[in-house]
Parts: C-alpha cells; structure tokens; sequence
C-alpha cells in the first residue's frame, strides 16, 4: 500500500549517459536532414581544419559545424553576417549538453547574399587600396609574349587567338583552369602566381602581359573570380594584368585590381597589342615624310652654304697681304742680325775694360780669409761621435745577420733530416725490412697477379736483405734497382 502511494515508485530510472543517447536517438530521428535558413554570425576556424558558426534569425541561435573534409569542398566559405542556406543533420553533444546542426552543405540565400558579401569584399579590398589608380602599372606597348589564364576548351579562348593573329602575332602561353565552380578560384590564383614565379630568360619565357578572360554567365558561374583571394593574387601581379571576365554589363572583384578591364575576351586581345598592318603604314608615312624632310633640308642648308661662299673673298687674295709682310721681313733679317752683334760687342767691350788683375787678387785673398775662419770654427768630437755610433749600429746588424743566416740555414737542414727519414720510412726497402716482398718474373717484370705468377717462366723474390730465384735462370743483378710504383709485396 506504501508502493502504491510513492508517486516515483513507476518512475524509470534513467543514467545520465542513457537519456542524452536518447534524446540524442530521438532528435536524430525526428530531424534526420534538414535544411535551415538564417543568418550566420561567430564564425571560429581552429588549426584542425573544421569550421565552427552559428545560425541565427531574430529570436534562435542554432550552433553548426562543418567538418574538415566538407569544408574543403564548400563552393562559398561562410563569412559573418551572410544569410545562407544550411543543408544537414540535427545532432546532440552530450559534452556540452547542446544540440546542433552538422553542416554537409551552405549556399547563399539567394542573389542579395552573394551582393551583400560581394559589397562587403569590395569595400575591404578597396580601403585597402587595391583598387587605387596610382597603383596600377602601364601595359607594354608590344609584349614579346603574352599569358592566358582560361579554359583551354571554350570559345574564349579561340577568340583571343584569332584576334592576336590577325592584329599582330605574339607567343601566347595558355595556362588552362577551371573558369567556375569550386575549382575555379584556387586554380586561377595558382595561375597567376605560376605566370609571375618564371624566370626571365628561362627556358618557358616568362610574360611580358597576362589576360585571366571567360565568357559571360550568371552571377553564380561568375563567383570564382569574386574571391577575395583571385583579386588579391591580381593585385600582387607583377606582370601587367587585363581582365576580361563576362559581357560588358558584367563586374567581378579582378575588374577593379587588374591594371586594365576589358569588357571582352576580343577586346582584350585588341587591348594587348596594335595592329601590324596599322603600324606598318603608320611607319612608311613616318619613313617618307622624314626622308622628303631630310631632303629639304639638305637643300635649304646647300643654297645657304652657296650664298655664303659668295661672299667670303678667294683664298688667293688672303694670302697675298701675309706673304707680301713675309718678304719685306725677310729683305730687314740680315741687317737686324749685324746690328744686334755689334751692340753686343760694344757691351762686352765696356764690361772687359773694368776688370783688373790687382781686383781679382783682392778677391782671392778675401776668399782665403773667410775660408780659414771657417775651418777654425770646425771640430773633429761630432764627427768621432757619429763614427763611433755607426760601428756600434754595424756590429749590432753583423751579429743580427750572423744569427739570421744560422736559422736559415738550420731550419732547412731540419727539415731536410725530417723529409729523408719520411722517404726511408715510405720507400719500398723500409716496406720489404717489414716483411714484405715483390715479386717479379724471370725477366724482370713486376707481377702483382697470381695468375701471372703461375704463368712465368721462373720467380725473383726480392726480401730487404737480398733476392731469391724459383726456376728459370737467374736474372743479372743490376746495380741500382729503382723502386717500383706498383708491384706486388707479399
């Protein structure tokens, strides 16, 4: 009657563990796949690849994950604030004791998510600076040759060909990628890159001029070259950079970063390079205007030279004046010359009469004079003094070149001793004194093979204290043995 009255008494009695699996079994069960719409708001990456969110509307928060194998294949990555479409399963985390949505697949919701987020990517690249003019590098006027980044199956790609060849024919470089889907943007980016890490000069030339082109599409198909990535990799280009992506009306991110937008596959080719047959003519119009120029010139220059000559006198007539002056100096050289001797003559003449033998004997004896005076003056003490230190300077480098010549004779010999014990120790007589041998034929050849032992005639044995013979004849001993440099010692 007790039992009865205990309302717990009927009461399961459940583990933790059991009602979080079956909690976990039922919401399993009930929502097995399902697809959420909202809005995705803390977004967390961590190192081990999975990507965790929350999807939120104006009153719920569901928390999501997406695995690191799923996330690698998501066409559009979920960013803060994008309103998207969730595709999964509902599950618990008895951990946390939450539930939560595992995400297999998330798509924008609609066409004005993928323009939210694009406007949210465009305003960040452009504070940035990306898309800033003074940025932008000048395309080169000709390119040697020129890299495409597109499909390699498509029309675009035809196009751009045909136009080059009949404008004005380049090398072209085709580095096919995906143009839409997942595989798009990674491929482009790695495009490129791979355009702008080849070596000038290598053996695939590198380009002087890029062009990432694709035809027209929807947005959807258009996504890949909307990638934050794709702009960024446009944007870091060393190579000048067309972009030719869609029709006219159409606008992706690698518009605003490349250094010239084209609204067409064509016209990106028209924009890369002129046309031959245009400058070919451009340069024979030059070629004949400056020869008909150059011709006017000469001419304009000829009759003024003319004019010129007319009136400068002939050369006859500058001559006359100068030779005329030549002669009548010539006719007043010879008199000059008997003047002046004269003149110097009489000049010497007056200077010899003032000179007197009594004048020049005064002179010599002043000189005496002074002389004695001078040598009184003289003492032989510093003179004794600089003697006597200079032998001392003499006897101190005699005995400094005795020594210097006894070491340098002494080291030699040194080393002499030193490499002749060296040679007697390596020699081939030092290796038989050790209990080697070499062996030679009967006539004289040195063996270092069994099988030419066993095929010799007869053996010399040669020890360190003489040599042996088996069979055959004897060899004559010559005088002086050189060592062999290479035999065989046994």
């Amino acid at each position: 009657m007790d039992l009865l009255d205990d309302d717990s008494g009927n009461t399961p009695e459940f583990s933790v563990s059991e009602l979080s699996g079956a909690v976990k079994r039922v919401i399993e069960g009930e929502f097995g796949h399902v697809r959420v719409k909202g809005e995705v708001g803390r977004v967390s990456r961590p190192r081990s690849g999975h990507i965790y969110l929350d999807l939120k509307d104006d009153r719920s928060v569901i928390a999501g994950i997406v695995w690191k194998g799923v996330a690698a294949r998501l066409e559009t990555q979920p960013e803060e604030g994008m309103e998207v479409v969730a595709t999964g399963r509902l599950t618990t985390f008895p951990g946390q004791s939450k539930y939560q949505i595992v995400i297999e697949d998330i798509r924008p919701a609609g066409l004005g998510a993928l323009m939210a987020m694009l406007e949210k990517r465009k305003a960040l690249l452009q504070a940035e600076g990306l898309f800033d003019a003074s940025r932008k590098r000048p395309l080169p006027y000709l390119p040697e040759v020129i890299g495409v980044v597109t499909s390699p199956s498509g029309a675009v790609i035809r196009d751009i060909l045909h136009r080059l060849r009949d404008r004005f024919p380049r090398k072209v470089l085709i580095w096919p990628v995906a143009v839409q889907g997942q595989n798009c943007a990674p491929e482009v980016v790695r495009a490129i890159e791979g355009f702008n890490a080849l070596s000038p000069g290598g053996a695939l030339p590198r380009p002087d001029l890029l062009i990432v082109a694709r035809g027209g599409g929807s947005v959807e198909d258009l996504w890949g070259f909307n990638e934050e990535a794709v702009a960024r990799a446009a944007a870091a280009s060393q190579i000048p950079l067309i972009s030719a992506v869609g029709h006219e009306t159409d606008t992706t991110l690698i518009d605003f970063v490349s250094d010239r937008r084209a609204p067409t596959p064509t016209a990106a080719a028209e924009i890369a390079v002129p046309v031959r047959m245009e400058l070919l003519s451009w340069t024979g119009e030059a070629g004949v205007r400056m020869t008909r120029a150059m011709g006017q010139r000469i001419e304009v220059r000829s009759q003024r030279l003319r004019d010129l000559s007319r009136a400068l006198p002939r050369a006859e007539t500058l001559l006359d004046q100068p030779r005329q002056r030549l002669d009548l100096l010539g006719d007043r050289l010879p008199r000059a010359l008997i003047r002046g001797t004269e003149q110097r003559r009489v000049a010497l003449s007056d200077v010899a009469g003032a000179l007197r033998p009594s004048l020049l004997t005064r002179v010599i004896a002043h000189g005496r004079e002074s002389l004695g005076r001078r040598t009184d003056r003289l003492s032989l003490r510093p003179i004794e003094r600089e003697i006597a230190q200079g032998r001392d300077r003499l006897a101190t480098l005699s005995r400094r070149l005795e020594e210097s010549a006894t070491r340098r004779l002494d080291d030699p010999a040194r080393k002499l001793d030193g490499l002749s014990r060296l040679l007697e120790t390596l020699s081939y007589k030092g290796t038989l004194a050790r209990g080697y041998a070499v062996v030679r034929s009967a006539e004289g050849t040195i063996l270092t093979h069994k099988a030419a032992a066993q095929n010799a005639a007869g053996l010399e044995i040669e020890f360190s204290d003489g040599r042996f013979t088996l069979g055959g004849k004897a060899r004559p001993k010559r005088k002086d043995t050189p060592a062999p440099e290479q035999g065989s010692l046994l």
